[in-house]
């Protein structure tokens, strides 16, 4: 069935996810195994699963479909974003080195540097569509080179055929978070990057409800070592979550369309909004990653940052707000705006903040499924209501 799917477009191997592969019951949502040991029929014989940590249905079938999807030759489900990057920089021992995309989630910074920095590995931050910079950072002890594209908040976009390329010529790895794309509108294997990791939690889930982190793979020996680790390190996904993601995944197709289109209606609204200073988006033609990103993705994600004219206008529209949320995350049917300064990159030294554009005046949104004219009702409203009290 797997070489079968691979001829239907990505909408329906999306929505047929699960669908066959109870051949007992032909339930067509997969069953959720809440077991954590299963029966062996005889002495040296399985039926191919025997401890849930190891391997469970549920996920199983959670693994393969976004294995599929990605186009790789194997997925891990972890119980978290984070948990998925613990596995994946795992690979690297003592002494190792990795260049890292400069606008970086400070939640993987925290972990690159709090965690494995105190492991011994080392990591340099550049902007990793620029090849002379990647080159300048390249030391003899460099394994891979890992990039978020778009980058969050400031949406920065990687060439990944170029720097996939690069990085093949020195035997390094390509590591690849594709939360804010997902494999529907981006698939970095498929431009020659080696892992892909996703946040579950945030469009693949896309309802705010489950915690989850995926790592898919190409090549044979690099997807046994990361299914290794995950299952010796235990970060695997319990079954009810990988139900829940695999339910979540099912709509995935028709939300990146409706989060594009209204990201991009409000995007378009807030440029030319006397209090908006910039907006940060690859779907406008005045981004600079907008020809790369029209080259090797087919749509823009959800979420996109912005900056007002002064910092003390924050406070006063994350209060006035009603429709969107003050909330961290993204990607979920429900529209949220963050303050990447003092709450996702807060972890972020403020030096680095500083030079890569994440001030005080930068506010995130993730645009929701709902109407787009009422997203654009309501950033209007509170923007009208600070200006009001502040003048």
């Amino acid at each position: 069935m797997a070489d079968e799917k691979t001829r239907y477009h990505i909408d329906s191997r999306l929505a047929q996810i699960g669908s066959v592969d109870d051949p007992v019951t032909g339930a067509v949502s997969y069953p959720i195994y809440q077991a954590t040991a299963f029966r062996h029929p005889a002495l040296g014989k399985s039926t191919g699963f025997d401890y849930s940590r190891t391997k469970n249905p549920t996920r199983a079938v959670l693994e393969a479909a976004i294995a599929d999807l990605e186009g790789g030759d194997g997925g891990v489900a972890c119980t978290t974003g984070m948990a998925a990057l613990q596995v994946v920089f795992s690979l690297f021992s003592q002494g190792d080195h990795i260049i890292v995309s400069l606008d970086l989630y400070g939640g993987t910074y925290r972990l690159i540097e709090k965690v494995f920095g105190r492991f011994g590995i080392t990591a340099t931050y550049v902007d990793t569509n620029d090849l002379a910079a990647l080159e300048r950072s390249k030391q003899a002890n460099t394994k891979a080179v890992f990039i978020e594209t778009p980058t969050n908040p400031l949406m920065m976009i990687t060439d990944l055929r170029a720097v996939s390329n690069w990085a093949k010529q020195h035997g390094l790895l390509t590591i690849v978070d594709n939360t804010l794309l997902t494999p529907y509108f981006q698939r970095p294997l498929e431009l020659g990057a080696d892992v892909v990791v996703h946040s579950g939690t945030k469009y693949l889930g896309g309802h705010n409800d489950v915690l989850a982190g995926l790592v898919v793979s190409k090549g044979a020996e690099l997807t046994e070592q990361i299914g290794f680790l995950n299952n010796a390190m235990g970060t695997v996904l319990g079954a009810h979550d990988s139900w829940l993601l695999m339910r979540g995944m099912k709509t995935l197709a028709l939300r990146m369309e409706r989060h594009q289109q209204n990201a991009t209606a409000v995007a378009k609204f807030l440029q030319t909004h006397p209090l908006v200073e910039h907006v940060y988006y690859p779907a406008l033609e005045h981004h600079p990653g907008h020809a790369i990103q029209a080259g090797q993705t087919s749509g823009n994600t959800g979420i996109f940052s912005f900056k007002i004219k002064s910092g003390a206008y924050v406070e006063a529209i994350l209060r006035h707000i009603k429709l969107i949320a003050f909330a961290e995350s993204l990607g979920g049917v429900e529209s949220l705006m963050t303050y990447p300064m003092v709450q996702t990159h807060s972890n972020i030294p403020e030096e680095i903040r500083n030079a890569i554009g994440v001030d005080e005046k930068l506010l995130r949104i993730s645009c929701g499924i709902e109407h787009a004219d009422d997203l654009i009702a309501d950033l209007a409203q509170a923007f009208a209501a600070a200006q009001a009290e502040l003048g």
